[in-house]
């Protein structure tokens, strides 16, 4: 949910948001610029929550460690909402605005999903999960390097991952009280690898229908 929109001309790079245009969000954007903040400072707060929210799944006791992690996924998308608006509709845009929209992003997704993979025994399948995020991320910078419009499609782009690790920590709570397993969180990694795998091919396949279109 990031996005600064300060790329260079061309680059169509704020992804479509209906949570931008809510009362709520506007109400605590609005609040942000007020108090000072920046969207640089906000996009590294994402980072603080991502690392609490990270190191909550390793180290905290469960399930205690399970909400604590799904609180830290959602303030960190919040973050990842409000720098944005702060930048652009708070018009406190910054000349490294990009760096600070796209570098934490990769950062965050990599603690989370890595960690999720360590949590349930998988770590391989963390890394390889945090890897195909990061190559979502290339391609659809790639495009707009192309002067295509950045392209944010699914199955498993961010928001996706992170609504899907959400649940599977919420759910892990229930299965965790139940059983002590963590079955549920398997598969919501599982899924995120798989899916962002896919979605790497089916943003690929857009911009070359797109390049051939042309």
């Amino acid at each position: 949910m990031t996005d600064h929109d300060d790329r260079p001309p061309g680059l169509d790079a704020r992804r479509p948001l209906k949570s931008r245009s809510t009362a709520w969000a506007a109400r605590i954007s609005q609040a942000a610029v007020r108090a000072g903040l920046t969207a640089d400072s906000i996009s590294i707060a994402s980072l603080g929550f991502a690392a609490a929210g990270s190191a909550a799944l390793l180290w905290c006791p469960w399930p205690w460690g399970l909400l604590a992690c799904a609180a830290g996924v959602q303030l960190r998308l919040l973050c990842n909402l409000i720098d944005g608006m702060v930048a652009v509709e708070g018009g406190r845009r910054s000349k490294v605005g990009a760096l600070y929209n796209e570098v934490p992003d990769r950062i965050a997704d990599s603690m989370f999903l890595v960690a999720l993979g360590y949590a349930v025994g998988l770590g391989w399948l963390g890394w390889l999960a945090a890897l195909a995020a990061a190559i979502t991320a290339y391609i659809r910078v790639l495009g707009g390097t192309l002067g295509l419009a950045q392209d944010f499609r699914g199955p498993q782009a961010k928001p996706h991952r992170m609504a899907v690790m959400t649940a599977g920590c919420l759910l892990g709570v229930i299965e965790w009280a139940w059983r002590s397993e963590a079955q549920v969180l398997r598969l919501a990694l599982g899924v995120i690898a798989v899916g962002t795998i896919v979605t790497c091919g089916t943003r690929l396949a857009a911009i070359s229908r797109q390049l051939q279109a042309r």
